[in-house]
């Protein structure tokens, strides 16, 4: 009998999901597809109320006088740059606008009264050469799922969208080293490599529209991040087009290159301030041939840790994701995402999903089976379920990745992703609890009667990242002010960052000495003088106000 059948006649806690290779699983588990694709229709809550405009709500970014204000001859410059009949959208077409001025939470929305989507590298330098000499300002904008407002207008800068710049250049089997254009979506990258055995070495739950450039231009870090490490070191090299126009090839598509600065390094995560990436070289992973899903209920915290040293001695070098998330995540995502059910009957405080990938399954299937008698008969875990197939697999992923879908759909959603030290992680959670109920603005009791109806706290454990969530009954200074101080003040305190992987945008800017030094800060303006003189690329975010 294997192990993990064996398993189940001894440890009744994962005896539907661990039933012998040789039986067929009672199914448990309904499971869904991962719906990936973020979208930009408003919930019936969201659609209530109009939305504010960004300039309404930040007053004091007013917009820069030394901007010029479009006029019909810079349109038609566009349009004679463009070669593409849709790569040029106007204030005609009012609906084919609006996605490009608002953000998917429908919290920050602009006022551009253009959209350029330009198709390839030359169109993107003219458009740019243009705009500098004529003092235009950019926002660079990939597939926009982004959450801190850094890749929509404040006012009316023009929209420089990628999204038609889609095309795989290059792919070395060998080396695995993929180059694509910046517009490639990450779901289409990731498709494409599993023809060839390979993998992304980033996947993120917006993965049906992100793009491959805003993942580099936000530094994204995502699902994979514990296996295979950030971007900083994937990414190999890039192409870039710099604010007046020239063509900058940063690095080469090589393992090794050791000449000069690396200045890739420099628009990782510079969120399109310095430059606007048009390709990327990036090293791909060989696809797991055995992959092991499983999701576990943990009553405390403290075991959650416990399960996690756990994890990295016994699953060590095949663990691939460890993934958490509270009680009200998984409730809000039964409420919200149809046909999906907790793939165990234990209602426990906290869950854990846990990964592994390897090379071999006997192998991979023994190491699983010593962890969970472990974490089970010690009395770390109080229930469990492991996939049986790949369809059970993408259903417990499936109510990891749609947590945010279902939070939104709350209404105004407030999110914050922070990096703190893993044993501080849900501190930060109940801190903020504490701290709203106090001024009578959140019901302890989770009754989900006040102004914020819930506080709720998910994300990486395996590398410290968490993403801390609060629905209200809508945005609103008043709230804004007791969140946002207090908490970055909690951060700033534990030895944190206010932004482990959603970036800075226009969100956290007023906050980043925070996490970073008023000198580091001035080296980052002198940076931005050097690579983008006028400011043109997405001005009034990323550094604080002046």
């Amino acid at each position: 009998m294997p192990r993990l059948a064996a398993l189940s006649t001894r440890l009744p806690l994962l005896r539907t999901a661990v039933a012998a290779a040789s039986a067929i699983p009672r199914r448990r588990i309904v499971c869904l597809l991962p719906k990936r694709a973020f979208s930009l229709a408003p919930t019936a809550r969201a659609a209530a109320a109009a939305q504010a405009l960004t300039s309404a709500q930040y007053p004091t970014l007013r917009r820069n006088p030394d901007f010029k204000t479009l006029n019909d001859n810079d349109v038609a410059f566009f349009k004679s740059a463009i070669k593409s009949p849709a790569g040029v959208i106007t204030a005609d077409t009012p609906d084919e606008l609006e996605p490009f001025n608002q953000d998917w939470m429908r919290r920050f929305k602009g006022q551009s009264t253009l959209v350029l989507r330009p198709s390839s590298t030359s169109e993107v330098s003219a458009v740019l050469k243009y705009c500098n000499d004529n003092n235009i300002a950019v926002v660079p904008q990939g597939g926009n799922t982004g959450l801190v407002g850094g890749s929509v207008p404040v006012h009316d800068e023009v929209v420089l969208s990628l999204q038609n710049m889609n095309q795989i250049r290059e792919f070395d089997p060998v080396s695995g080293i993929l180059t694509c254009d910046a517009g490639c979506v990450l779901e289409v990258l990731d498709n494409h490599l599993a023809q060839k055995g390979f993998i992304m070495p980033l996947d993120l739950g917006a993965k049906g529209s992100c793009q491959i450039g805003g993942n580099v231009a936000t530094n994204a870090g995502g699902l994979r991040l514990l296996r295979y490490g950030s971007l900083h070191g994937t990414v190999l090299s890039m192409e870039v087009v710099m604010a007046d126009g020239r063509i900058v090839e940063c690095g080469k598509p090589l393992r090794k290159d050791n000449t000069g600065f690396d200045l890739k390094q420099l628009f990782i995560g510079s969120e399109g301030t310095l430059g606007v990436i048009t390709s990327v070289s990036i090293l791909t992973p060989r696809r797991s041939r055995a992959v092991n899903v499983a999701m576990l209920g943990v009553s405390s915290f403290d075991h959650l840790m416990e399960v996690f040293k756990q994890a990295k001695m016994d699953l060590n070098e095949i663990l691939s994701a460890f993934e958490f998330f509270d009680r009200t995540c998984l409730n809000l995502v039964k409420r919200h995402i149809p046909n999906v059910r907790a793939p165990f009957d234990a209602d426990t405080r906290f869950y854990v999903l846990i990964e592994t990938s390897g090379s071999n399954k006997d192998h991979d299937d023994d190491k699983l089976s010593t962890f969970l008698e472990h974490v089970m008969t010690e009395g770390m875990v109080e229930d469990g379920a492991l996939a049986q197939d790949a369809t059970q697999a993408a259903g417990m992923w499936n109510i990891r990745e749609t947590i945010t879908e279902s939070l939104a759909k709350e209404g105004g959603n407030y999110k914050y992703d922070l990096s703190v030290p893993v044993a501080q992680l849900y501190d930060v959670v109940e801190e903020m609890q504490k701290q709203l109920a106090e001024r009578g603005l959140y019901a302890a009791d989770g009754s989900a009667t006040g102004a914020v109806k819930h506080v709720v706290g998910f994300g990486h454990m395996g590398d410290g990242n968490l993403h801390l969530n609060l629905t209200s009954t809508g945005w609103t200074t008043e709230l804004t002010q007791a969140i946002e101080p207090p908490l970055y003040k909690s951060i700033q305190r534990r030895g944190g960052s206010i932004s482990a992987e959603h970036g800075v945008g226009l969100m956290k800017a007023p906050y980043l000495s925070y996490s970073k030094s008023a000198d580091f800060i001035d080296l980052m303006k002198s940076m931005k003088k050097l690579f983008d003189p006028k400011g043109i690329l997405n001005p009034y975010k990323y550094f604080p106000p002046s």
